[in-house]
C-alpha cells in the first residue's frame, strides 16, 4: 500500500474578501476530487485572503499510479488561470516508513 500527498501553495488573484477566496478556492477542490477521486481540502491559510493551501492525498496499492494521479492533479491547479502556483510538496509513503 502507498499513500501519496500533494501540498499547493497558491496565490489567488484579485481577491477581497474570504467570500471571493472560496468561491475561487472551492471549484479547484471540487474538480480535484471529482476527476481523480483523491481526498482534497484546503488545508491552511484560511484567514489569508489571497493565499491558500490546498491538499490532496490518495491511496493506491501501484506506484505508477498514484505517480501518474498526482502527476494530473499537479497539472490541473497549475493550468488554472485564475490562481497562480507558488509551490507543490509531493510526498510518498509506503508500508516500510
Amino acid at each position: 500500500m502507498y499513500v501519496g500527498t500533494l501540498s499547493f501553495d497558491l496565490l489567488l488573484g484579485d481577491v477581497r474578501s474570504l467570500k471571493e477566496k472560496r468561491s475561487v478556492v472551492r471549484p479547484i477542490v471540487a474538480e480535484l476530487q471529482r476527476k481523480f477521486a483523491v481526498s482534497a481540502a484546503e488545508v491552511a491559510d484560511q484567514d489569508l485572503h489571497r493565499r491558500a493551501r490546498i491538499g490532496v492525498a490518495m491511496v493506491s496499492g501501484d506506484t505508477g499510479h498514484l505517480s501518474d494521479v498526482l502527476d494530473r492533479c499537479e497539472r490541473l491547479v497549475a493550468a488554472r488561470p485564475e490562481v497562480e502556483l507558488l509551490s507543490v510538496r509531493r510526498r510518498l509513503h509506503g508500508d516500510e516508513d
